[in-house]
């Protein structure tokens, strides 16, 4: 591992911003002053936020101290994640392949379309009425 220090990465998705410092330490993640699993309350956005470690079989190798601004809680997970990957890339190069084929490097360019004048929202139309 070619690790010196703290690794300073971001990771973006919709609206939400994630800002991380990963270092070796005993697998915690804070985010935002508190521990992730007070943060996201669900199981599926808790498995999010470790996926990257899983997929890379480095669990509980590293703190994680991240700072989340923007979007949904959804966004917010999906950032992290991103922002944990990217990391793991720079402490060990040999991780890219494996994160890359989960598709944990690309950011996610989906994003809520606009609501159109004259309609209910973006697509919906308002009810028809013929007479």
């Amino acid at each position: 591992m070619a690790m010196e220090g703290v690794i300073n990465t971001i990771g973006r998705r919709k609206c939400a911003v994630a800002r991380v410092y990963m270092k070796p330490g005993n697998g915690s993640i804070v985010v935002n002053g508190r521990d992730y699993k007070d943060y996201f309350t669900t199981a599926p956005l808790q498995y999010i936020c470790r996926q990257a470690f899983e997929v890379v079989g480095a669990e509980g190798q590293y703190d994680v101290k991240a700072n989340l601004d923007g979007g949904g809680v959804s966004g917010q997970a999906e950032a992290l994640r991103m922002a944990i990957a990217r990391a793991l890339c720079q402490a060990n190069g040999e991780d890219r392949s494996a994160l890359k084929v989960k598709g944990l490097l690309r950011r996610d360019p989906r994003m809520v379309e606009r609501k159109k004048p004259g309609q209910k929202k973006a697509r919906k139309r308002f009810q028809f009425s013929k007479r």
